[in-house]
């Protein structure tokens, strides 16, 4: 029988205290201190010129209707002068791969400018940062009144800021549905208390969703959600401009005064004021080098220089710069020289191919589509004179926004003809199903099946031509 174990207090060995780790680092709030500067003001300028175009477009008109509306109960996408239709879904294909190649070339180029500048998060953070700002003031004012105990004041404004929050993320919703509903339908509905379910929806979680992930999940939807933080290292090269810290420049770091000779001290010209970390909206610290937090906003990059130019020192400890030139000690002339490389040119040599094979393929596009199906019902069929009859249907689109009358034609055979009228007019951008019946001679062609061709063209648009096969069939 197995003697149990001896217990560490009979045998002299040293117990050791058990300690409860967790596997999940515990949520600080991030205080981001605001910042000015030419990256600040740059940031800014795409803020504003995003939430124009995205407030904006889906208000402007084009040929009486909206200019931009994703029509999916008619399934129609009207974008400017050009209609879409769900047979065009080549073109959303060729959108996709044409914005996964801009991304890798822009990645390669200069690191996440799309993250730091354009992207949605980055954009609705900083808008509701200065909305936070306006309200409860700046890093210290706001740490200083998140501590401070329930006031009648801290709630009123605690709820401003939420108010004003919530009608910036309800308006943001209201604008994204606008863009599948008409908007001025839609501001209607609203206004009389009219909306559908599926617009009440999708106003309230987008609202929702702005609202929270701009307003509370702000640099942990960058760290945790977005999946380009992740897999970002393997489009960057030791070529690729991204927010570095210059550490053999600013090392050893440390506090001085600012008439001290810091050189002769032994120190770099870092002070150690941990600025660059309260300005970043992900909290990291960039003099540890290149983390997968950095959204290279740049906001370390104008705090740094304030303080340089206080101290009297040159700018550019934290700067935009590569890791060959900070090696090998590049002026911005080789670092520029160097981003035409084979790498980015591969990426933009088929970026503009691609780009340019679309233009030709949309500026050429035919404004008239034409499908051709057979009557499953009657295969073929012997009718007045001897003649053999089939009976098909054409599905013609017109995807002109303007009415137009089509004449239609069929060939292929001896003596074929149609025994239905020739001439068709379909309404502006409208799909319209014609019944044909097509006869010939029964000994115009092989028995069993034959290849005709259906011709449609726009009357007084000869330019407007489309030509489709199918089989007539002989008994």
């Amino acid at each position: 029988m197995a003697q149990p174990a001896p217990k560490p207090e009979s045998t002299g060995a040293k117990v050791i205290p058990i300690k409860e780790a967790s596997l999940y680092e515990a949520h600080k709030k991030i205080y981001a201190r605001s910042v000015s500067g030419r990256f600040a003001t740059w940031r800014w300028i795409l803020v504003w010129a995003t939430q124009i175009i995205y407030y904006g477009l889906c208000w402007l008109e084009w040929n009486g209707r909206q200019a931009v509306l994703f029509d999916l109960v008619e399934r129609k996408f009207y974008i400017f002068g050009l209609v879409f239709w769900p047979q065009d879904v080549f073109y959303l294909a060729v959108l996709l791969i044409i914005s996964a190649l801009s991304l890798f070339l822009f990645t390669a180029v200069a690191g996440r400018l799309f993250c730091g500048y354009a992207c949605p998060q980055t954009v609705y953070t900083e808008v509701f940062m200065w909305v936070e700002k306006l309200i409860e003031g700046d890093r210290p004012a706001r740490m200083k009144l998140d501590a401070a105990p329930m006031t009648s004041g801290k709630l009123a404004r605690k709820a401003a800021k939420h108010a004003v929050w919530l009608a910036i993320a309800l308006w943001t919703g209201f604008t994204f549905v606008g863009y599948f509903t008409p908007i001025k339908t839609l501001a209607s509905s609203v206004l009389n208390w009219q909306l559908g379910p599926w617009e009440t929806f999708w106003i309230f979680f987008y609202g929702f969703a702005t609202w929270g992930n701009a307003g509370f999940m702000r640099e942990q939807v960058c760290k945790y959600m977005c999946p380009y933080a992740r897999f970002q290292g393997v489009m960057f090269d030791p070529d690729t401009l991204i927010v570095t810290y210059d550490a053999e420049r600013g090392e050893p770091r440390g506090a001085r005064s600012k008439k001290a000779d810091h050189k002769a001290a032994g120190k770099g010209d870092c002070v150690d004021c941990g600025i660059c970390v309260q300005v970043c909206p992900t909290g990291i610290d960039i003099r540890d080098g290149l983390q997968y937090e950095c959204i290279g906003c740049s906001a370390c990059i104008d705090a740094c220089d304030q303080v340089m130019d206080k101290m009297g020192y040159p700018q550019g400890l934290i700067r935009y710069s590569t890791e060959h030139a900070l090696a090998e000690h590049w002026g911005s002339k080789q670092i520029v020289a160097h981003i035409l490389r084979p790498r980015t040119l591969l990426y933009g040599a088929v970026l503009a191919t691609i780009i340019g094979a679309a233009a030709v393929g949309l500026t050429m596009r035919q404004p008239l589509k034409v499908d051709v199906l057979r009557d499953r019902a009657t295969l073929a069929r012997e009718v007045e004179g001897g003649l053999i009859e089939n009976v098909y249907r054409l599905q013609i689109m017109n995807l002109a926004e303007e009415p137009r009358r089509f004449a239609l034609a069929v060939t292929g055979l001896k003596g074929i003809q149609l025994a239905t009228e020739s001439i068709v007019e379909i309404p502006p951008a409208a799909t319209q199903a014609v019944s044909v019946r097509v006869r010939v001679e029964p000994d115009a062609g092989k028995r069993g099946s034959n290849l005709i061709h259906f011709e449609v063209r726009a009357l007084n648009h000869d330019e407007v031509f489309v030509r489709e096969k199918a089989s007539f069939l002989l008994p």
